[in-house]
């Protein structure tokens, strides 16, 4: 420990930081050249929306504005579709891609998608234990008194119940990756099917800008599971337990 901070801590955050940071500059890069790329179709983001809506017959769900800058997201409980005023009024690539995933969460939601039905269930039980569990595994290694986390002791289990809990927020995470993915995967049939976009420059750009959203749900995936590793290493469930 220095001065009360694990260095091998410090370097996971730094890493993860540095990958968070590198996923949201990229997906920045990739929505700004997919917006110089006009579509043939001339269609607004909004337009699309409400477009592949029809076509999937969810008629209960309603496409608004919202503002903030690649702030677009389904609202499963308000039914909402909230597109940022780029991919609202856009008729680029870029808008197109926006506009068609986030209707991917809202087919997954009509449709009972698994991702989606895991995503919603563990969301509040992850960030519960994204903030507890850390501490948890801390409370255990103070209760070892310094000594290595022993089984069958009180400091073991509560330095268990710790990684359990931060468990729970990575492996919500890891279903985040997924769930992504899958709407992207959506997304670009339907725009296809429905000629938004052609098949060529259009659709490699459509492409581009989704892969590059859901790289920065991979990114936060991989830092969850990096700190879940070494709390589990604190709490000596891994490497042969560890000395406070």
């Amino acid at each position: 420990m220095f001065y009360g901070f694990d260095p091998v801590y410090l370097i996971i955050i730094g890493v993860c930081t540095v990958l968070s940071l590198v996923a949201s500059g990229y997906v920045k890069l990739k929505f700004s050249r997919g917006q110089q790329v006009t579509i043939r179709s001339g269609r607004s983001g909004a337009e699309i929306a409400r477009m592949i809506l029809r076509d999937q017959d969810i008629a209960d769900v309603e496409v608004v504005e919202h503002q903030g800058f690649l702030s677009d997201h389904y609202h499963p409980t308000k039914k909402t579709l909230n597109l940022s005023p780029d991919v609202y009024h856009g008729t680029n690539a870029a808008a197109a891609g926006v506009a068609a995933h986030e209707v991917g969460h809202a087919i997954q939601h009509a449709q009972g998608d698994i991702t989606m039905w895991g995503r919603s269930v563990l969301v509040y039980p992850a960030n519960f234990g994204s903030m507890l569990g850390p501490v948890l595994v801390m409370i255990g290694l103070m209760l070892a008194a310094g000594h290595a986390v022993v089984a069958g002791t009180a400091a073991y289990y509560v330095a268990v119940s710790g990684v359990m809990l931060f468990g729970i927020a990575t492996l919500c995470s890891i279903v985040i990756v997924f769930n992504e993915f899958n709407a992207s995967s959506r997304a670009r049939v339907a725009l296809l099917r429905l000629g938004v976009i052609d098949h060529g420059q259009e659709e490699d750009t459509v492409r581009g800008v989704l892969n590059a959203a859901g790289l920065t749900y991979l990114a936060a995936a991989v830092a969850a599971l990096a700190q879940l590793l070494y709390w589990a290493w604190r709490a000596g469930l891994i490497g042969g337990g560890r000395r406070n």
